[in-house]
């Protein structure tokens, strides 16, 4: 090897510390989350149902099922969380954006660290000419180690980091929302096929009654004391409503299959879908423990539409630095030899900076910075229609429960009134005082007032479903136990050496996402 003084070490580690100690500058903008100007203006009152008394807050946001008090959802909802693909797709989304930190992270660090070296054995002949006869034979071996580390002087690698880091969190914000909209379509579907099977019961209860007006009407028009018109009129009315019940059990089996999918199973009968094992809940009041303004903001579809807008950020940084030269450390430090004797082993150290510059562009660098800042804007708007459109299923579903439930207490006293009236019909009939069209409209009057009551229940509970939906309810913060279970484990685990990244905890969630540089950096 090469005798390298001392001098020459100290120099070039004091050299080496001021190119480091000057790469301090980061280029672009910094991220500002994106502020809603109405908001602050805007607090409905949930159309009058709002309760935010002490008693009101016993209700979990994060387990607002629990109003329903039917532990079948309950336990539904529990197995969704554990089975369902869609949620296990969004916890994997967080191990690939975590992974995908750990590459960004590495930049910092010298980017080319290479080994090479060979060994080659040579035999070689002279015959002929004025050259005496010459036969040789020997090894030749040479190694060496090539270092290169690009300095961060204008902070492309720090804002590539952010860049990454705001995506790992925007993953988790998704897979909250997951969370959440997996927590309602459960509950959405679950109830409805509640409400399909109470449709069902009520077909078949006023195709019973209406079966036997037809029989009496057929019984007497054999004798000759009615018309022919009375049994049409019988038969059409009691077939119609027969007809419903085809439609109504396709609509049962879809919406069971549904729910069987969302629990990650093929379709077919689920067993804690025992026929009458559910209850329809009758809720006056929606309960809630903060402001809506304060609910609509801590949505995880907002949180993570604003990682999003945060990584974009960082990526006009990332372009402006290739306006400016970069600067790299080079070194590499080699050795040849040969097993000849009298060929000399030889050693090569090289150290220094060195320098690209793309002097030239074209304007390409220019339009990057200007592509890049227009997809900020665009995730900036995207932003703001997102807290809007929030804001809009929030009111939706607000006035949806609050109308239903008045739609409710006027169908209850429709339909006592409807079955009252069927009552005074068949005794009036029975008496000779009405004629039998009067018995047939009062049953089509208690079957159709009944049903919509019935299907009323089902929108006035969907509508409340929305609406803690539309706050934003129904996540926990996901646990790697959650996210990669032992079965999915074990099969990553076999296939790639994923470290302790499948047990290393998720960072917390940066307050107001406006410190993110590092926040969830891995290696």
């Amino acid at each position: 090897m090469l005798p390298i003084s001392n001098r020459f070490y100290r120099r070039f580690l004091v050299f080496c510390c001021a190119l480091v100690l000057s790469a301090c500058t980061r280029l672009g903008p910094e991220y500002q989350e994106p502020q809603v100007a109405w908001l602050n203006k805007w607090q409905p009152d949930f159309y009058g149902q709002l309760d935010v008394d002490e008693a009101g807050s016993e209700l979990d946001l994060r387990f607002w099922w629990h109003l329903f008090e039917d532990p079948v959802l309950d336990q539904l909802i529990e197995l969704a969380r554990e089975q369902n693909l869609d949620l296990r797709i969004a916890g994997l989304r967080i191990l690939q954006s975590r992974a995908q930190l750990g590459i960004a992270g590495s930049s910092l660090y010298p980017q080319l660290q290479q080994l090479n070296g060979n060994l080659a054995g040579v035999e070689s002949q002279s015959r002929g000419g004025d050259v005496p006869d010459d036969d040789q034979s020997f090894i030749s071996y040479q190694g060496g180690f090539n270092l290169g580390w690009e300095l961060d002087f204008w902070g492309k690698f720090k804002r590539g980091i952010e860049s990454a880091d705001a995506n790992f969190f925007n993953s988790i914000d998704n897979h909250r929302n997951v969370q959440v909209l997996l927590n309602s379509q459960v509950a959405q579907l679950y109830y409805s096929y509640r409400i399909n099977e109470q449709r069902i019961a009520i077909a078949r209860q006023n195709a019973e009654i209406q079966k036997r007006s037809f029989e009496i009407t057929e019984k007497t028009f054999a004798s000759g004391q009615e018309s022919e018109l009375d049994l049409q009129q019988a038969k059409s009315q009691y077939l119609g409503t027969l007809s419903i019940i085809p439609g109504l059990q396709v609509l049962l089996i879809q919406t069971r299959n549904a729910l069987a999918t969302l629990l990650a199973r093929p379709p077919g009968a689920i067993a804690e879908l025992t026929p009458g094992n559910g209850v329809i809940p009758k809720i006056n009041l929606v309960v809630l423990e903060d402001i809506p303004a304060s609910l609509l903001m801590r949505r995880p579809d907002i949180r993570a539409a604003a990682w999003q807008v945060a990584a974009q950020s960082a990526q006009i940084g990332i372009a402006e630095a290739d306006f400016y030269p970069s600067v790299s450390l080079l070194g590499s430090i080699g050795y040849s030899g040969t097993s000849e004797d009298s060929a000399p082993d030889s050693g090569l150290l090289t150290v220094g900076p060195g320098l690209t510059w793309n002097l030239f562009d074209h304007g390409k660098i220019a339009n990057n910075i200007r592509l890049q800042d227009a997809r900020l804007q665009q995730l900036i708007e995207q932003y703001q229609s997102t807290v809007l459109s929030a804001a809009r299923e929030i009111d939706d579903a607000a006035i949806g429960a609050v109308k239903t439930l008045e739609q409710q207490k006027i169908l209850t006293l429709s339909v006592a009134a409807s079955e009252r009236a069927l009552t005074l019909a068949n005794s009036r009939y029975r008496e000779g005082y009405s004629g039998f069209q009067r018995v047939l409209d009062a049953q089509r009057a208690v079957f159709t007032q009944t049903e919509q009551e019935v299907i009323n229940q089902g929108n006035h509970i969907s509508s409340v479903i929305d609406l803690y939906k539309s706050l934003g309810g129904g996540w926990l913060e996901p646990t790697m136990a959650q996210i990669v279970p032992d079965d999915l484990r074990k099969t990553m685990q076999e296939r790639s050496d994923w470290g302790d990244l499948l047990d290393t905890p998720l960072p917390p969630d940066p307050d107001g996402s406006s410190s993110i540089s590092g926040a969830a950096h891995s290696e």
